[in-house]
């Protein structure tokens, strides 16, 4: 019986393999049969057989094959670096770049401007919802942008003769009570003293009608700081004097600015914090295309939002193109974010209309529905509401339009990437991993909803089930939300139709905590993963894509089964 023996020749290393074939169990004998393969000819050659580990992303998506993010996984590189050593800074728009490439998605059960700021000190940014009227948005657009500064040019002032009660107004309106007083009431009027917590924490409710100049603290008593003065002097002048706030004026001793404290302390707290020129915190806002919502830009461009997005399910339309080109005619500096898209002519259309990054996803998010899926009977049926000839308990929706969430990333950031727009994978993160995959197919960040869901920064109020505390979570394609303001609808197309047909459903989150531990534990998830790649960096992560360097290999049903948990009896 003829038997064969592979093995490698180290006396010259990667230089030849030998076989041997030997009779029965006797290898005594076996270098009577060595058949040489010369490791320089390309068909044995190591490097050639290296190459084969995997695949590149154009093989991977070139073959027609619609893939999300469970179908394939990475393939490891080579590690010398730590994992704290890799950089996650990537733009988010054309001019626009974050330390983190995490975004909040505009919906109203995830970012107002709690989770904004949440964002924006974790390195990330939030996208406040349009789900409400154009003054609330704007307004919670001012908290974001007024709620960490260096030097605070706008900030809230009194005259003397203001009562106790103002500044307690003033507190419940903005979150804080140190407000200067000037003699004209407003920036630019000269300091006479300043009302701080300290001032009136203990006056009991029949002294709120007491002028500001009984219990001010005067002028005389203050420590200010010159109009000339640095971020890091004045820092300094905080810490030093053990003060609150210090109001910054000029030879007139005219009021000019103000800088908090508590500022300083958020500074050392949240190095990564994604903050503007004015050391203000990032923050974006989404808007319709509908006519009506040019008034709602406006509001937000007064409120200094830094990005803003057009909110559609489907962005490749006349309309979505007519808002971008008013916001770029109008408001030249204002980064836009367009979309969403899928396919490479959509992407083609928006960027020629002058978008500034593209929203990519469509029907993947969890609650969304706009690809054809069939309900199970456990889905609220008032969010569905099946009708008659549909079988009891399912419903089959009918839009059926979208692509599969890793395919749609790939392609369109392939011909993004040429005109320097970045990509935003939209939809179907579910875990850090995914989030890792969809940077490693070219996104520059990825937008959340259902995975920052449930945090304490979310709007709404927790609730108990089962013993079990909840948050609620709901698509903006549900009928839920479409009924309750028709911003939700216009995203859909749907505003003014008498039936709605839902494209979301409506359900509940289990509670996961504060965002600003949960953003970390993401980033470093991240980091991890890049490691794992070889990728000091997301910059280079795309680099490794592009070149072909990044090996994927798909997966059946079996290997993602085992690839997660399992055989644990509990």
């Amino acid at each position: 019986m003829r038997k064969h023996l592979l093995w490698m020749d180290f006396s010259k290393p990667r230089n030849r393999i030998r076989l041997y074939e030997y009779e029965n169990d006797d290898t005594s004998n076996s270098s009577a049969y060595p058949h040489h393969f010369d490791m320089n000819n390309r068909t044995n050659n190591i490097d050639e057989l290296m190459a084969k580990d995997g695949m590149s992303a154009e093989e991977l998506f070139g073959r027609g094959e619609g893939m999300t993010y469970n179908d394939f996984l990475i393939l490891p590189g080579y590690i010398d670096f730590t994992a704290e050593d890799v950089d996650l800074s990537s733009n988010l728009t054309r001019n626009i770049r974050l330390k983190a490439p995490l975004v909040s998605s505009p919906m109203d059960t995830v970012t107002e401007s709690a989770m904004a700021i949440a964002m924006a000190q974790c390195g990330g940014i939030g996208i406040l919802h349009h789900n409400c009227t154009p003054q609330y948005q704007a307004n919670e657009a001012k908290k974001v942008k007024k709620y960490e500064q260096g030097f605070i040019l706008d900030p809230v002032v009194m005259k003397p003769d203001h009562l106790v009660r103002d500044v307690f107004d003033a507190k419940s309106r903005h979150g804080f009570s140190g407000i200067p007083i000037t003699d004209t009431g407003n920036i630019g009027g000269k300091l006479l003293g300043i009302v701080t917590a300290r001032d009136i924490d203990f006056l009991k409710p029949d002294k709120f009608e007491t002028p500001l100049s009984e219990v001010m603290t005067k002028r005389e008593e203050l420590v200010t700081g010159s109009s000339n003065i640095t971020l890091k002097e004045a820092n300094s002048i905080l810490q030093n004097a053990k003060k609150g706030k210090l109001p910054i004026v000029n030879e007139k001793d005219e009021l000019v600015s103000l800088i908090s404290r508590t500022d300083l302390k958020k500074h050392r707290e949240f190095p990564l914090a994604s903050k503007d020129e004015q050391k203000q915190l990032l923050c974006g806002a989404a808007i319709s295309t509908r006519e009506e919502d040019k008034e709602r830009l406006h509001l937000l461009q007064q409120a200094e939002v830094d990005v803003i997005v057009l909110d559609s399910s489907q962005g490749n339309s006349i309309y979505q193109i007519n808002m971008l080109k008013y916001i770029k005619s109008n408001f030249p500096e204002l980064q836009v974010i367009a979309g969403n898209v899928v396919t490479v002519s959509q992407a083609e259309n928006l960027i020629n209309a002058g978008a500034d990054a593209l929203r990519v996803g469509m029907g993947s998010g969890s609650i969304c529905i706009t690809q054809e899926v069939t309900a199970p009977s456990s889905v609220d049926k008032k969010v569905f509401s099946p009708p008659p000839e549909t079988q009891a308990g399912t419903l089959t929706t009918v839009m059926a339009v979208g692509r599969p969430q890793g395919t749609a990333i790939y392609k369109t950031a392939e011909y993004a990437g040429r005109f320097g727009v970045p990509i935003i994978a939209d939809g179907g993160i579910s875990s850090v991993g995914h989030v890792t995959k969809a940077l490693a197919l070219g996104a520059s960040t990825v937008m959340m909803g259902s995975l920052l869901a449930g945090t304490t920064e979310c709007p709404g109020e927790y609730f108990f089930s089962d013993g079990v505390r909840l948050k609620k979570y709901r698509g903006m394609g549900s009928l839920d939300a479409m009924e309750s303001n028709k911003g939700s609808a216009s995203r859909y197309f749907s505003d003014g139709e008498k039936l709605k047909v839902a494209q979301g459903v409506s359900g509940s989150i289990v509670d996961k905590g504060s965002i600003l531990k949960f953003a970390p534990y993401l980033i470093a998830g991240i980091q991890h993963g890049c490691q794992d790649i070889g990728a000091k960096s997301i910059t280079q992560l795309v680099k490794m894509n592009r070149t072909g360097a990044l090996r994927f290999e798909k997966r059946s049903p079996a290997a993602q089964l085992e690839g997660n948990v399992h055989s644990l009896h509990s």
